[in-house]
């Protein structure tokens, strides 16, 4: 029996590309490949890529520039890019770096075997089609290998909501939502494997219309039925629209105790006007009208959000609308950025604002929105929370997992606890993490 053939992935962006490695590992394992961290014993490389972060495509080309020695020394590697810039790109790469033996896109994993085999053959590989075959008849996951206590399910993929600064609908491609009975099929298979949570994935995940016993089924429908597989002890979902929270789905967070008190809801702005620049389809005041009702359904609710500052044509009142909206829902969490240009995209023609100006805007509003988590995770300090062990904590004979509301909890406990869903009490709370003490 010949030696199995080495496989290295690295993954940049989102879970979803997380999810979407573990499903290019697991086809290529069918074909003699087995997955290695050392990209240096590898022979075969793939580059998962994200697009969303500035100068995407040349951070991209700065890694493979750094992989010419390996192929150097091993010129039988092979070389692969994957992901968003690889749908973006396309043949561009493999005119721009030789090195480069296959490009696949996100709607073409399943076909990658047959890609690899293509590249072993000494030709170059290209396929960044969106096929009419759905890429995860093709991709499920085998059920041989035990997994982690947590893990990615991807139901939903691509979006329709052509937001002025967002790449998504020309790399990832049209809302496409999988249907139910294999999401819990899968959900079940992974339960099965040692998995207690799952986070729902999609581009646009509560925009979720998979097929189901008496037609579509919207987000709600899909969780309530996960919530009923014994052995699934928490189910989260991200990254959300603020228009695709229904009441449905509203009024699940109150009463499906699976569903964990945590909800990405992204904004982007504060400012009516710039909402509007960005396709938003939203306003402000609609935003807290909706976070008023699913603080009424689930009253302790951590949220998330998303901001954009120095979008072109952003002022300074209109940046003090987006702190204003900050300072009403008092976000517990929130990840925010630099407006920068991605190619094809309409805001990329628009008028730009400085980047002195934007860096300063983020500044300020990174200030107030950490000044916001700190106190939120202070606030924990004294109650008891739910902790999925998830791992051996950096110290020895300390363990550590997340909390209902996602925060991360170090707590001393034997590694026996890995896991299981254990009561914490909080007892002090350190920058981005929580140190607690088992409830015994």
């Amino acid at each position: 029996m010949s030696e199995a053939k080495k496989l290295f992935i690295k993954t940049y962006g989102c879970q979803m590309n997380v999810y979407d490695s573990e499903r290019m590992a697991e086809a290529l394992s069918a074909s003699g490949y087995a997955a290695t961290d050392r990209a240096e014993e590898a022979d075969m490389i793939l580059l998962n890529t994200c697009h969303i972060r500035e100068k995407a495509a040349e951070k991209v080309y700065s890694e493979l520039g750094r992989l010419k020695p390996l192929k150097a020394a091993k010129p039988e590697l092979k070389i692969g890019v994957a992901g968003c810039v690889a749908q973006a790109e396309g043949a561009e790469i493999l005119n721009r770096q030789p090195l480069v033996d296959l490009v696949v896109g996100p709607q073409s994993y399943h076909r990658l075997p047959a890609l690899v085999e293509e590249a072993r053959a000494g030709r170059k590989a290209l396929d960044t089609d969106f096929p009419e075959e759905d890429k995860f008849d093709y991709l499920s996951a085998r059920p041989q290998a035990r997994r982690a206590p947590a893990a990615f399910l991807t139901v939903q993929e691509g979006c329709d909501k052509f937001c002025a600064f967002c790449v998504v609908p020309y790399t990832r491609g049209a809302e496409v939502s999988r249907p139910a009975t294999r999401v819990l099929g899968e959900a079940r298979d992974l339960v099965a494997r040692g998995v207690r949570e799952i986070t729902l994935l999609g581009q646009n995940v509560n925009a979720y219309h998979g097929a189901g016993d008496g037609g579509d089924w919207g987000l709600a429908r899909l969780i309530r039925e996960l919530a009923a597989i014994e052995g699934l002890e928490r189910i989260r979902y991200t990254t959300s629209h603020p228009n695709d929270m229904d009441d449905d789905l509203i009024a699940a967070h109150g009463d499906c105790a699976k569903l964990m008190p945590y909800l990405h809801l992204p904004v982007q702005s504060g400012s009516d006007r710039i909402l509007k620049a960005m396709n938003r389809k939203h306003t402000a005041d609609s935003y807290l009208r909706l976070v008023e009702r699913i603080r009424a359904s689930r009253p302790d609710i951590l949220l998330s959000g998303d901001f954009i500052t120095g979008f072109p044509g952003e002022t300074e009142f209109d940046f003090e609308a987006t702190m204003d909206l900050v300072r009403a829902v008092n976000y517990g969490q929130a990840y925010s950025f630099r407006y920068s240009p991605r190619p094809g995209t309409p805001a990329a023609e628009k008028p730009q604002v400085a980047k002195a100006v934007a860096e300063d805007r983020l500044q300020r509003l990174q200030a107030l929105l950490a000044e916001q988590q700190k106190a939120a995770q202070d606030a924990m300090v004294g109650r008891e929370v739910g902790v999925l062990v998830e791992k051996p904590g950096r110290l020895p004979g300390q363990i550590a997992g997340k909390s209902d509301h996602l925060h991360a909890v170090h707590l001393d406990g034997p590694e026996s606890l890995i896991g299981q869903v254990v009561r914490v009490r909080v007892v002090e709370s350190a920058p981005h993490s929580l140190r607690g003490a088992l409830v015994v």
